[in-house]
């Protein structure tokens, strides 16, 4: 393998780390309050809202049932008038981002509805008000279970990132199409795989490490 395709196939894997993490990121600061809220504002909860909580719900689902590569195409006018291209990394970030939200919305919501809701009644006898039960019990509760979570989206992300290749995302899925299978380079597309495979075990061991830890400490508190 020339130098060259080294160099080529290093600027790739740096234009998709820098793609999930920006989508992530950005994907997190939305679907973590938009997750709580959902599991939340039910019938009965602690900031009870049923039909906005069905409507928020419906757009969610929506949103997560539209095949990927699908979304990537029908927002083109849309990521086009947010950053001025449809192509590159910087334009892969907009779907990956509207892809990632409402999944870690969902995501969160489990997290938060697996909480023991003795323990908020218990707040709730306390006098604690819905936000100090938020943020004092059921975001820490749920801490371990939220970091899977956002592993399993990052993870996820790794895999939509190398699909947008297909539409000139940049990263190592374009890498992979333009040189592996467009150039009939095999080596190529091998190596672009076990970067992505080795990618995906670094953010699992790292979520599951950090989950662990995270477990730890709240039994010991």
């Amino acid at each position: 393998m020339s130098p060259e395709i080294i160099r080529l196939i290093a600027e790739a894997t740096l234009d998709t780390l820098w793609m999930v993490a920006v989508a992530a990121s950005i994907a997190t600061l939305l679907g973590l309050p938009l997750g709580v809220f959902l599991a939340t504002s039910g019938k009965g909860e602690l900031f009870a809202a049923p039909w906005v909580n069905k409507t928020v719900g419906f757009v969610v689902n929506a949103a997560r049932s539209t095949p990927f590569i699908i979304l990537v195409v029908a927002i083109i006018p849309f990521t086009r008038l947010l950053v001025g291209t449809s192509i590159g990394t910087k334009a892969a970030i907009v779907p990956l981002t509207i892809a990632a939200a409402p999944f870690i919305a969902r995501l969160i919501e489990g997290a938060i509805r697996e909480v023991d809701q003795g323990l908020v009644e218990a707040a709730r006898a306390m006098g604690a008000t819905p936000l100090q039960i938020v943020r004092k019990v059921l975001i820490p509760e749920a801490l371990p279970a939220i970091v899977l979570s956002l592993t399993l989206a990052v993870v996820s992300l790794l895999g939509y990132s190398a699909m947008v290749g297909a539409v000139g995302g940049g990263g190592l899925g374009d890498l992979g199409i333009r040189y592996g299978y467009q150039r009939f380079m095999p080596d190529v597309m091998a190596v672009v795989v076990v970067v992505l495979i080795v990618l995906v075990q670094l953010v699992q061991s790292t979520g599951d490490w950090l989950s662990r830890r995270l477990n730890k400490r709240l039994r010991q508190a």
